[in-house]
């Protein structure tokens, strides 16, 4: 975990010695909640089958976590401000735990829209959890190294996501069940019971509150007028990332079945052991490529990377169409824990209060995958991909932006 240091040109820590272990506790959230968000994309393509909804239908499921994002961000950010983090974190872990163990009575009532609630619920304990842990690592080290230690945190959201895909492909597309219900309680079931052994484990572990020291005063004007635009412009950006991002996953395996390409249980395999294992890959490779480059160069070259991918998919050449959507994985993989730090650079006091309402941005995944389920159930998936791709020229345009303020800074 060393890098260079600021001074001397030897050796600095990627994580500060003190921070090593919140670090480590911090960064096994992000396992578990990118686990469980996976496994929402799965359900998808399983409940069109099983209970014959449309895309748009579908897109419910997702819109209802994203919501729970949007409404709850800024109450979780007022909390952990002042309650803690590690308050926040075990609120969090026990909110999700309870949607989680609401699915139970869905085997009894047997209706799609009943699943939406726990849905909700579910959503407001990742809220809490994310809005505690993304700006809690980026405070953890150097300000210089902040990009670089999110995205290696986030890489376990990576993993938690190709784990997840993987194991809810198995046992959704793997089963003879035909009761959709009764299907989702167990592995919510399971996933609460994780999570309030987690829970328990936070309350006797001391995380340490780390200050973040309020601007000079004669440079506290000066800061928020020079960063206020380039906050903004980074919130409309990871609205546009969510859009992207949220979208093509949950419309991933539609994308790769509905021309009879691949079989749903295939298309997970594509999603988990394709997609999103390059995703995780491409955010290990990415934190570390950050701390050696400036993490500016890299998201510039990843936007135009992923806008040429969703191109080529939309392209309609076969199998190199269907490639491209696997590969544009690595490029997105970087974008969020970039843009997130990029955003909240150098607003001192501030973080906390920005960082709350850059979680408001999660809104972008309750508007992408509808607008993209309602394209494909009237016209066709690879017509639909034209949403993501026009906010990924929103994330290129953000890129570009950076790019240029790091150069003038230069």
């Amino acid at each position: 975990m060393d890098a260079k240091t600021e001074n001397s040109g030897t050796a600095v820590r990627l994580v500060a010695r003190e921070y090593v272990i919140p670090f480590i506790l911090i960064t096994s959230l992000f396992f578990l909640w990118g686990g469980s968000r996976a496994i929402l994309d799965v359900l998808n393509k399983h409940y069109q089958l099983v209970m014959h909804v449309s895309k748009t239908q579908s897109s419910l499921i997702q819109m209802m976590v994203y919501m729970a994002y949007f409404l709850g961000a800024l109450p979780a950010g007022l909390l952990i401000r002042r309650l803690g983090t590690r308050t926040g974190v075990i609120t969090g872990l026990v909110l999700f735990a309870v949607g989680s163990f609401m699915f139970m009575p869905a085997v009894d009532v047997g209706n799609f829209y009943y699943i939406l609630l726990p849905l909700f619920v579910l959503g407001l304990g990742l809220v809490l959890l994310e809005t505690a842990a993304n700006p809690y690592v980026t405070l953890l080290g150097s300000p210089k190294t902040s990009a670089s230690r999110l995205n290696i945190a986030q890489s376990f959201n990576g993993l938690g996501c190709m784990m997840g895909a993987l194991l809810g492909g198995q046992f959704f597309f793997g089963s003879t069940s035909t009761e959709a219900s009764a299907s989702i309680a167990v592995p919510y079931t399971v996933i609460a019971v994780i999570m309030l052994i987690v829970a328990v484990c936070f309350v006797f572990i001391k995380l340490p509150e780390v200050v973040i020291a309020p601007p000079k005063q004669h440079e506290a004007g000066t800061a928020r007028k020079a960063l206020g635009f380039a906050f903004f412009f980074g919130f409309a950006a990871l609205i546009a990332y969510e859009i992207s991002e949220i979208s093509i996953n949950t419309f991933f395996i539609n994308f790769m079945t509905d021309d009879g390409f691949m079989t749903p249980i295939q298309a997970t395999w594509a999603l988990s052991m394709g997609g999103l294992l390059l995703f995780m890959m491409g955010r290990v490779v990415g934190g570390i490529l950050m701390s050696r480059v400036a993490t500016e160069k890299i998201f510039l070259a990843c936007a135009i990377g992923a806008v040429a991918m969703l191109l080529l998919a939309m392209s309609g050449l076969g199998m190199a169409s269907k490639m491209a959507l696997i590969v544009l994985y690595v490029f997105e993989s970087i974008m969020f824990p970039t843009i997130f730090a990029l955003s909240i650079q150098g607003l001192g006091a501030n973080t906390e209060k920005a960082s709350s309402i850059l979680m408001m941005s999660v809104v972008g995944g309750a508007i992408g995958p509808l607008a993209l389920g309602y394209i494909g159930d009237h016209y066709s998936m690879t017509v639909a991909l034209a949403v993501p791709l026009t906010t990924f020229v929103i994330v290129l345009a953000f890129a570009i932006y950076s790019y240029v303020r790091y150069a003038r800074r230069k």
